[in-house]
């Protein structure tokens, strides 16, 4: 008799982890092309309770040297006058298996490509939150909540708005023990599901992995002996199948 209060107390447990709002914001990297000036967005809520969202933005810059860092986006009292990218709304009321969207503007220069992190983060909502819920509704939310173990998980996403005329020029060097491929374009191409794998066995492959190859710069390996590399090469909308064997 103990022994199954023991298990009914377990799976209690269990299902208690598993209660709550779970979201998941689909693809990791997302594309702003050069002719467009939004991107829906969308945040889906696989769990058993409402996810409240909040979505919070800051911009990448590169430096000279090629370090990085995220920086707030410059925002002004005149909305239309705001630098940056900015989503619409900022605040999510995702119901339970079900989906809610943004759209991500970007508003000021789009001379060259610039690049933002964008964060969605769930939240138990708070008076200053800006949740269009009563003070019942917040309450009665908490309290559900408590009534199990919760983690909520917040996903970040990097969003790349592509230069208003985006130029694509890679230059591919393929050389006896070396393989470049330089981004002579204005806006980021991709090494999509680069695989390196074995010339004997089609089954013994390193982990699969994607590279960013932002403008101006490269991407290259060495080609090892009894080795063959695969990949995409995407260059916007268009995607190119590259296989690249070394020597025996």
């Amino acid at each position: 008799m103990k022994r199954l209060w023991l298990l009914l107390g377990l799976c209690g447990f269990s299902s208690g982890l598993q209660a709550g709002p779970q979201i998941n914001v689909g693809t990791v990297y997302d594309y702003l092309d050069g002719d467009k000036s939004t991107y829906l967005k969308r945040v889906f809520n696989s769990g058993d309770s409402t996810a409240f969202v909040k979505v919070n933005i800051l911009e990448i810059v590169y430096d000279a040297d090629g370090t990085s860092r995220e920086v707030p986006v410059k925002t002004q009292a005149d909305a239309s006058a705001r630098d940056g990218l900015m989503a619409s709304p900022a605040r999510l009321i995702v119901p339970a298996n079900g989906m809610q969207g943004t759209r991500l503007l970007l508003m000021g220069n789009r001379d060259t490509e610039r690049y933002f992190r964008v964060r969605f983060v769930p939240v138990v909502p708070e008076k200053e939150d800006d949740f269009a819920v009563s003070s019942d509704e917040r309450e009665e939310y908490k309290k559900n909540l408590s009534a199990g173990v919760n983690i909520m998980t917040g996903f970040g996403t990097v969003f790349f708005v592509r230069p208003k005329d985006s130029r694509f020029d890679s230059v591919i060097e393929d050389g006896a023990e070396r393989y470049r491929l330089r981004n002579n374009g204005n806006t980021v191409v991709v090494v999509d599901e680069f695989r390196n794998c074995s010339l004997k066995d089609e089954t013994e492959c390193e982990p699969t992995t994607k590279h960013h190859i932002l403008a101006g710069r490269t991407f290259e390996f060495e080609k090892k002996p009894g080795r063959e590399y695969r990949f995409n090469l995407v260059e916007g909308n268009a995607k190119k199948p590259l296989r690249i064997a070394s020597k025996q």
